[in-house]
C-alpha cells in the first residue's frame, strides 16, 4: 500500500481530461487539507462532475495528469485504498425508492462487508443521527426530497469515511431542506471528516466552504477563501444619505471622491467596506457635525465574482447591502 505523509486530504496535480475535441479539465491542481470543506464553482458543464468522478475513481484522468493522493494513498497505483477512505454522493439519489431505509442502510452495510450485526448497529446509528427512525421501515419512495438527500448521506457514511465527495447534494430541495442540510456537512466536518462540495448554489460555498476554488473553460481561474475571493471584484463603496440639503453639500464638498446624487441626497464612497475604512467615514462625520441618515454598506458578494470570472464581465448593482 503507497501512502504519502501529508495534511493534505485531495492533492492532485494537473488533472486532465477530455473527451475527443472536448477539453474538459486543463491540467487543474487541487490541494484541500484535512477537516475542512472545499468548494468547487463552475458554470453547468465545466467540468465540476468529471473531477470528483476522477478522484473518487469512477474515470480515469487522462495521459500526462501528475500525482493523484487521495486519504494519503496513490490513487494510481492503490485504488482499492482509495475507495476503502471515501464516501460519494452525486447529484442523483443512490435511493432505491422500492425498499425501506432500513433496507437501503442495510444493503450499503452489505457493500461494506459489514457483518448482519455490525450492519443492523451502523444502520440503527444513522438512521437516529439523520433524523429518520420513524420513516426507516416506510418504502424510500414515500420519503420527501430532503429525506432522500438525508437517507443518500446516511448510506455514504456507513463504511465510516473521512473524506465525502458530495457532489451538488442540495439541488433540488426546498430553502428548509438545504439549511438541515448545511447544518449535517458542518456536523461531518466537526467530526473531522474532509468535505469536497460541488454546488450551483454560490451562497452554499459562500456559508460552508473554508476554500473555493472556480472553475471555467477547463481551468481554475480563481482560488481562496470566499473573503478572498469577493476582494478580487471592484465595486465596493459606502453609501451616505442625508435629508438635510445643508448637510448633503457639506459632506459633498468635503468628500470630494464621492459620486453625488443630488436629487437623492447622497453620496457614494469608494470603499472596501474595512473596519478601518468606516471608521475613518465615521469620525470625519463626528469631527465635520454632519449627520448622515443612513450608512449603508455595499459589498460584492459570491454571485458578482462568479459573475465575473466566468464572463469576464462584472454584473451591475448586485451588491448585498448591510444599513448601519
Amino acid at each position: 500500500m503507497t501512502t504519502t505523509p501529508s495534511t493534505q486530504a485531495i492533492a492532485a496535480t494537473a488533472l486532465r481530461k477530455a473527451y475527443g475535441d472536448k477539453i474538459v479539465l486543463d491540467g487543474i491542481d487541487i490541494s484541500v487539507p484535512q477537516g475542512t470543506i472545499f468548494s468547487l464553482l463552475g458554470p453547468n458543464g465545466a467540468g465540476k462532475t468529471t473531477a470528483v468522478k476522477i478522484l473518487s475513481t469512477l474515470i480515469s484522468a487522462d495521459a500526462g495528469s501528475g500525482d493523484i493522493h487521495i486519504g494519503g494513498h496513490d490513487l494510481a497505483t492503490d485504488p482499492q485504498a482509495v475507495r476503502a477512505a471515501i464516501g460519494v454522493t452525486g447529484q442523483f439519489s443512490a435511493v432505491d425508492g422500492l425498499i425501506t431505509g432500513e433496507e437501503n442502510m442495510l444493503l450499503m452495510a452489505d457493500l461494506h462487508h459489514l457483518s448482519k450485526e455490525e450492519g443492523k448497529r451502523a444502520a440503527a446509528e444513522l438512521l437516529e443521527r439523520f433524523d429518520l427512525t420513524e420513516a426507516a421501515q416506510k418504502p424510500a419512495a414515500t420519503y420527501s426530497g430532503g429525506m432522500k438527500r438525508r437517507l443518500d448521506i446516511a448510506m455514504t457514511l456507513v463504511g465510516n469515511p473521512r473524506i465525502i465527495f458530495l457532489d451538488e447534494p442540495t439541488t433540488g430541495l426546498d430553502p428548509r431542506s438545504r439549511h438541515n442540510m448545511w447544518g449535517i456537512i458542518r456536523e461531518l466536518v466537526s467530526d473531522g471528516v474532509t468535505v469536497f462540495l460541488t454546488t450551483q448554489y454560490l451562497e452554499e460555498a459562500d456559508e460552508l466552504a473554508d476554500r473555493i476554488a472556480v472553475l471555467n473553460d477547463g481551468k481554475i481561474v480563481a482560488e481562496g477563501t470566499a473573503d478572498e475571493l469577493k476582494r478580487l471584484i471592484p465595486g465596493g463603496h459606502v453609501r451616505l444619505r442625508f435629508s438635510d440639503p445643508a448637510a448633503y453639500q457639506s459632506a459633498g464638498y468635503a468628500l470630494r471622491e464621492a459620486t453625488r446624487d443630488d436629487e437623492s441626497l447622497t453620496l457614494q464612497i469608494p470603499s472596501d467596506g474595512s473596519q478601518r475604512e468606516l471608521r475613518s467615514i465615521l469620525d470625519w462625520l463626528d469631527s465635520a457635525g454632519v449627520d448622515a441618515d443612513e450608512l449603508t454598506v455595499h459589498t460584492p458578494d459570491l454571485d458578482d465574482v462568479f459573475f465575473a470570472l466566468t464572463s469576464g464581465t462584472s454584473k451591475p448593482n448586485q451588491t448585498k447591502e448591510t444599513v448601519r
